[in-house]
C-alpha cells in the first residue's frame, strides 16, 4: 500500500472550483490566456499530430483540448472527479476526443509504462507533496526517445512577490491561497529530479506577465514561471 502523492487540501481546493474551468473570466482566466504560449511551444517542440500524449494533471482540460486540437491522442489524468467531470462535458461542446481517467501520476505509470510520446505536466509540481515522484512517474511513462513538458514557479523574493503578493493579493490574477511559496521550485531542482529519473533537460524558457499591457508572453526570465522540455534517455 503506498502513499497518495496528492494534498487532499489542494484537491478539494480546485475540486470546488471544477464548475468554473471553462470561463475564461473566471478564476482560471490565467490558463486561458497562457494556454496558446505553452500549447505553440509544446506543438513546436514535439510535433504533436499523431502522437500519443498524456497530460499529467489535466484538471477542466483546457490544455488536453488544445493538444487534441493539433492531432495528438491525448490522455488525460487528474485526481479529482468533479475537475474530471468538467472535462468530460466539455468535450461534447468542442468536439475533440480525449481519454479522461482518475488515476495519480505513479499508478497510471505501473500500468502504463513507456506507453506515450509526449507527457506534460503543467502548473502541477508546486501543488503535490512528493514532485520528485511526479517527475519519476512521467520518466516512466514516456517512451525512450519521447518528450516530456513541465511547468512551474522559481522559489525566489521577486516569484514570492509577483506570483503570491501581486497575482493574488493586489491584481486578483488568482484567488488568496492558490500557491504556497515553500513549495515554489528552483529550476536548478527541477533539472536534477530530471536527471534523476533518466530526463535529460533541452530547454528551458521563462513565462512572464505584464501587468500594464495584461499580455504574457515567453522569453528568457526564469524569475517566476517557467518551463521546462526533457527528452527520456
Amino acid at each position: 500500500m503506498t502513499t497518495l502523492n496528492a494534498d487532499p487540501a489542494e484537491l478539494q481546493k480546485f475540486s470546488e472550483l471544477a464548475h468554473r474551468w471553462w470561463d475564461p473570466a473566471s478564476e482560471f482566466k490565467p490558463l486561458h490566456e497562457i494556454n496558446p504560449l505553452r500549447l505553440d511551444w509544446i506543438d513546436r517542440t514535439a510535433s504533436l499530430a499523431g502522437k500519443a500524449v498524456l497530460d499529467v494533471g489535466c484538471g477542466g482540460g483546457i490544455l488536453s483540448e488544445g493538444m487534441a486540437s493539433r492531432g495528438a491522442k491525448v490522455t488525460g489524468i487528474d485526481l479529482s472527479e468533479k475537475a474530471l467531470g468538467v472535462a468530460r462535458l466539455h468535450l461534447y461542446e468542442s468536439g475533440l476526443e480525449v481519454d479522461y481517467t482518475l488515476i495519480s501520476a505513479e499508478a497510471c505509470a505501473a500500468e502504463r509504462p513507456a506507453q506515450f510520446d509526449v507527457v506534460t505536466c503543467m502548473e502541477m509540481l508546486e501543488h503535490v507533496p512528493d514532485p520528485a515522484s511526479t517527475i519519476a512517474a512521467c520518466a516512466r511513462l514516456v517512451k525512450p526517445g519521447g518528450h516530456v513538458f513541465f511547468s512551474t514557479l522559481n522559489r525566489n523574493l521577486k516569484s514570492y512577490a509577483l506570483a503570491i503578493i501581486g497575482a493574488e493579493y493586489l491584481l486578483k490574477l488568482l484567488p488568496k491561497g492558490t500557491h504556497d511559496y515553500a513549495k515554489f521550485i528552483k529550476p536548478s531542482e527541477l533539472s536534477r529530479h530530471c536527471r534523476n529519473a533518466g530526463l535529460n533537460p533541452t530547454e528551458l524558457i521563462g513565462m512572464s506577465y505584464n501587468p500594464l499591457t495584461k499580455v504574457y508572453s515567453l522569453g528568457r526570465d526564469t524569475d517566476v514561471n517557467y518551463l521546462i522540455h526533457t527528452t527520456r534517455n
